[in-house]
Formats: structure tokens, sequence, C-alpha cells
């Protein structure tokens, strides 16, 4: 019988500070793991604590960059500069939670020259991108309406879905209006239009959600779009 075909492994980076008691990241290696298990592909990820982000040769080599919830994170400008690596090398990038904050941040600054762009949970001054929601998210789930033809209703083949989050901080009034006009396009909205979901238009995968749809993976569930960033990652 000749031998079976080796599988393609996929490098991974997951950029952030490491916590077991933080809920999406136990499930961040079940979610990687189905999702690999799906495509047929074997998933070799790597914890990069932010303070190890240092330079861009830190994340040379990875098929996919995965920006992971629980921010503040220990060194921010580790988080923003493997996010603008990402952005700049259209390399596959996933955010979410934080990682979906600090894409918006890493955006702002670097492509629309909001140089002060900054976090309402750390900064005082400049233009907050990132403010406090009007109701607390933390361990909440939701409705969320998706864009047609985008990559995250893509990857769920649906319009409409239900997603838990852990969060108390969004995309501020003060940029949502900017978002409108950028190529950072919101693909989205919880029922009352607030912004849940953003992706880059002329990148093989820049996707943020602020929900944890990773979590579903601790239920034996499908995350799509975890497997879509593998996919991506693929090719």
């Amino acid at each position: 019988m000749p031998p079976l075909p080796l599988k393609q492994t996929l490098r991974i980076a997951l950029v952030g500070d490491y916590n077991p008691t933080v809920i999406a990241h136990q499930a961040i290696p079940r979610a990687l793991d189905n999702a690999a298990e799906n495509i047929d592909v074997t998933a070799d990820y790597d914890w990069l604590a932010t303070p190890e982000v240092t330079s861009l040769e830190d994340l040379v080599g990875y098929d996919a960059i995965w920006c992971v919830p629980a921010s503040p994170y220990k060194n921010e400008d580790g988080a923003l500069l493997a996010i603008r690596f990402a952005r700049e090398n259209h390399i596959p990038f996933l955010g979410t939670c934080g990682g979906f904050q600090h894409m918006v941040i890493e955006y702002a600054r670097n492509v629309l020259g909001w140089d002060d762009a900054g976090h309402a949970e750390t900064d005082r001054e400049g233009r907050l991108v990132i403010g406090a929601l009007s109701c607390s998210l933390v361990e909440k789930s939701d409705i969320i309406e998706l864009k047609p033809g985008s990559l995250i209703a893509t990857a769920y083949g649906r319009l409409r879905i239900e997603e838990g989050y852990h969060c108390n901080y969004g995309i501020a009034e003060i940029f949502a209006e900017q978002l409108s006009r950028s190529r950072l396009q919101a693909t989205g909205w919880d029922v009352q239009g607030e912004i849940r979901a953003v992706e880059l238009t002329e990148h093989p995968f820049f996707v943020g959600t602020l929900f944890q749809h990773e979590r579903n993976a601790l239920k034996d569930h499908a995350a799509p779009l975890v497997e879509a960033f593998l996919r991506a990652a693929q090719q």
C-alpha cells in the first residue's frame, strides 16, 4: 500500500498574552484543531506573548496571524506590529474581541493618519476610536446581521447569527462614520446597528469580530470563521 500523503501544515501565530483562565484562550486551540481536521490540514500554532513581539523577524514564517482576546495587552505595540505586518503583507489575519479593537486602532493610525487614535480602556488623550459600550457585553450573547457577500457571511453561510461576547469596549461613534468611507468595512451589526465585525477589502483575509466565535468549540459546535481563516492560510 502506498504511503498516505502528508497533510499540509499551517503555522499560526496567536498574538496575545496567554492566560489559562480566559475562556477564549481555552477554546482557541480546540477551534483550530477542529477546523484543521475539517479541511484536512495540520494547524501548528505558537502563542506569542506581546512582549515577545518586538520586530518583524518575530512574525516571519507564519501562514496566518490571530490577535486573540484578553486585552489590555502587556505590550500594545507588539499587538499593533503584528496586525500591521499581516495587513501590509497580505497574510491572513483574524482578530477577536481585543484583537478586533486593536486592528481598528492600527488601521486608524497607519492608514487613515489618525496618529492619536487610542483605546478608552488605556488612553485618556487623543481620538479614542475604541470607546466604552453603552451596555456591557460581558458573558452575553446577541444577534448579529451580516453583510451579504462578505467573507464572514460566506463563512457562516447565512446572514443572521447569534454569538457570545466578553467585552466592554467597541468602535466609538466618532470612528464609525469614518469606516463607512474606508476600505476597512463594517460587515456585521447588532440589532441596534452597532458595528460588531469588520473586514478589509483587497486583502485575502483580514477579518475582526467583537464577538468570540471561537468559544463554540468548547460546546463541540463549529466555528465557521476559524475554518475560513485556515482555508485562507492554505492559499
